[in-house]
């Protein structure tokens, strides 16, 4: 293995998956009800449970990871001959990518130069586990860090992502809209259509009329924005309504040829700031 790799609780890969193609992971922290809950990737949390709070409308918040637990995790590769590859969840959604910054030339200051490179994925939830998936299979076919770094640089910005919510009066709630807008939109079903930009912001591109109607935008806009099919995984992640999970999977094996389709739980993290019912859909297209 030429090189550790390590990524954070917001790709929402499978704790199994990770431990199996050893890949670490830093945990961000939910808070709910004023009791604080460690986002490990399902190994220990209840994520059925934490799902129907949500749908009952409670309103979790989130933590960055700290330049303190960064500090921990680099100061084994100080004097390490073995790189570490770290993928990091979108700086423009969360601080930890500069607080892992911070740490890393913290530590540079003290010892000198570490074996580190931080690598903002620019991604969310499934988005940022695609590229942890890719790389895990560049890092086990040969692929030394450098021809990592290439490879990301020239595709990180090619992943799509796009996105409804269920719940508008969750995004009130966590004022990302007005109670009236909230209101009504509910009442004649709208659903909003997010992606993720190029500098890895949520952005609301649009919206529609009625579940169904959000669920089909998802699987068209991926038809169309995906290249190469054939040699993709596609991820879908769903917040607690598998249901409509497996509709747009069905929806996008009608269309596409693909080599795999996987629908997989949106994990916590993500989920605090969707609300229930959020579905999103990543596959690799031409550059945003």
């Amino acid at each position: 293995m030429q090189f550790d790799l390590m990524t954070d609780s917001c790709c929402d890969l499978p704790y199994e998956y990770l431990a199996e193609n050893h890949v670490q992971f830093v945990s961000m922290m939910i808070n709910l009800d004023d009791k604080e809950y460690v986002d490990d990737l399902g190994e220990n949390f209840d994520y059925d449970w934490f799902m129907t709070e949500l749908k009952n409308g409670k309103m979790p918040s989130t933590s960055q990871i700290n330049m303190g637990t960064y500090l921990e995790i680099f100061k084994n590769y100080i004097g390490s001959e073995t790189p570490l590859l770290y993928l990091c969840f979108s700086s423009a959604l969360s601080g930890s990518y500069n607080n892992a910054l911070m740490a890393l030339e913290a530590l540079k200051d003290e010892h000198g130069e570490l074996p580190i490179t931080i690598v903002d994925t620019k991604a969310a939830c499934l988005g940022e586990g695609l590229l942890v998936h890719e790389v895990i299979k560049l890092r086990d076919a040969g692929q030394d860090l450098a021809a990592v770094q290439v490879w990301l640089n020239n595709n990180l910005l090619k992943v799509h992502s796009w996105v409804t919510v269920n719940d508008l009066n969750h995004l009130e709630r966590g004022g990302r809209i007005s109670k009236t807008a909230a209101a009504v939109g509910g009442l004649i079903k709208i659903k909003p259509i997010i992606i993720v930009d190029n500098q890895g912001r949520l952005i609301n591109v649009g919206k529609v009329r009625g579940r169904r109607h959000s669920l089909k935008k998802l699987v068209d806009e991926t038809c169309r924005g995906i290249v190469n099919s054939e040699n993709q995984t596609i991820y879908i992640a769903y917040a607690g309504d598998k249901e409509a999970g497996e509709a747009v999977k069905e929806g996008l094996s009608d269309q596409l040829n693909t080599r795999d389709i996987q629908l997989l739980r949106m994990g916590p993290t993500i989920a605090s700031h969707t609300g229930y019912g959020a579905i999103a859909v990543f596959s690799f297209g031409q550059e945003r």
